[in-house]
């Protein structure tokens, strides 16, 4: 496992949005989500609302590679399925960051979303 520099970690960690392109399995990206990150520890994080059925949840399947950016951070990474031990840390930091948007946070606390999560590690 590659770990995150402290200020890339902190940047990105601290980004209201990341925008993430997975790698399709000839290599090319694909366009590019926005969604919520956050930062558990010293490990970065993602979640899809739709769970494992969503679209760009199952694009990062075909490679397990990408691309994220947030903070002014650009990187390549790989996805890793978080454990589920995990998973208690980064609900706390999902409602620690996004709090604010009640309702909205709740679905990224859902069991659905929780087993879409990934850890985003550099490469």
């Amino acid at each position: 496992m590659t770990s995150w520099n402290n200020s890339d970690l902190r940047r990105i960690g601290a980004a209201e949005e990341l925008d993430l392109e997975s790698e399709r399995g000839d290599g090319t990206l694909r366009a590019p989500v926005t969604m919520w990150v956050v930062r558990a520890g010293d490990r970065l994080y993602v979640r899809s609302v739709k769970g494992v059925d969503g679209p760009w949840f199952r694009g990062t399947r075909s490679r397990l590679r990408g691309r994220v950016e947030a903070g002014g951070v650009r990187a390549d990474v790989t996805f890793h399925d978080a454990d589920p031990d995990e998973y208690a840390d980064v609900d706390a930091a999902y409602r620690e960051k996004y709090g604010r948007y009640t309702g909205i946070v709740e679905h990224v606390l859902t069991e659905r979303a929780r087993a879409s999560t990934l850890r985003l590690e550099p490469r």
